[in-house]
This record gives C-alpha cells, structure tokens and sequence, in this order.
C-alpha cells in the first residue's frame, strides 16, 4: 500500500521536477535524462523515504545533487592531468594571445583601462595576474589580506564595466 502512494506522489510531482530540471540543464533532453534519473534513483530508495514528510522537496534535494554530481563529473573528465615525467605537456609554449587583430585590441583595451587605475589597485592587480597569491601580494606591498582582496575585485568589476561593449 505504501508503495502506490509513492508512486502517485512520484507521478504528481513530474511536471514540476521537469521544469526545475529545465531550469539546471537549460535543454529539454538533458532535462528528460536528469527527470528520468531522478525518478529511478527515488524508486530505488523509496525505503529511505519517511512517510508524511516533504515528497517534493525530497524530490528536488535528489535531483539537486544527481546534476551536481553528474557536472562535478564532467568537469573531472575534461581536467587535464600533466603525468609526463617532466610535465612536457605544461612546459609547452603557451599561444601569444595575439590570433586576431580583435583579441590584440582586447588586449590594448584592458592595458588602457588597468594602466589609468591608481597606483594602489594597479599594482596588486598586476601582481594577481601574473601569479602572486592574495597573501603573497599582501605580504610584499605590506597591506591586510582583505584590502589586497578589495583592490582586485575593484580592478575586476572596472574592468568588466570598460569593456562590456567588447563581449
């Protein structure tokens, strides 16, 4: 008996479960796999399920942690691990940058925007982009952590309001 009234709340909930699915994969197949998903791996674990709870919110924790997973995995699979001897394939010449006359002009653009910056945002941004931890930025130009942090994410949203046109 238990189990015909989980599946009419399973049943009842699909509607709902295939627009959040919409909403996290932005594409309709993708979203019918998460759903389909979801409904098998909450069959298979109906025992695990308390009567008399949130069903649907049951439900949408499930689904919630299937895309995570399912993008955590992805994100692993196309991670490029560097298991040469002597990292050859990280030591490679990276690309200049320079493809097109558009990308050099990008490039000139941001120079502009950061070089006309003061001196106290310039300075730790340059030093972030060319590697430098928070804290070793910090400890080198003698500021709190959070300033250096401030500076940087200044720098960044100034960056991004001077260069919207160019997205």
């Amino acid at each position: 008996m238990k189990s015909l009234s989980f599946e009419k709340d399973l049943v009842g909930v699909q509607e709902e479960l295939l627009r959040f699915a919409y909403k996290l994969t932005t594409d309709r197949e993708e979203a019918n796999d998460l759903l389909q998903e979801t409904s098998l791996k909450a069959l298979d674990n109906e025992d695990k399920y308390t009567p008399d709870t949130n069903f649907k919110g049951w439900m949408y924790t499930i689904m919630r942690n299937i895309f995570i997973n399912n993008y955590r995995k992805v994100v692993r699979d196309q991670t490029f691990v560097d298991q040469t001897d002597n990292l050859y394939h990280i030591n490679l010449p990276q690309d200049s940058g320079f493809e097109s006359t558009e990308s050099a002009y990008d490039l000139k653009e941001m120079r502009r925007v950061v070089n006309a910056l003061p001196k106290e945002y310039r300075v730790p941004f340059a030093m972030h982009v060319s590697g430098f931890k928070y804290r070793e930025i910090a400890e080198k130009l003698d500021l709190p952590l959070g300033t250096v942090k401030s500076r940087i994410f200044f720098t960044r949203q100034r960056l991004q309001e001077e260069l919207k046109d160019f997205r």
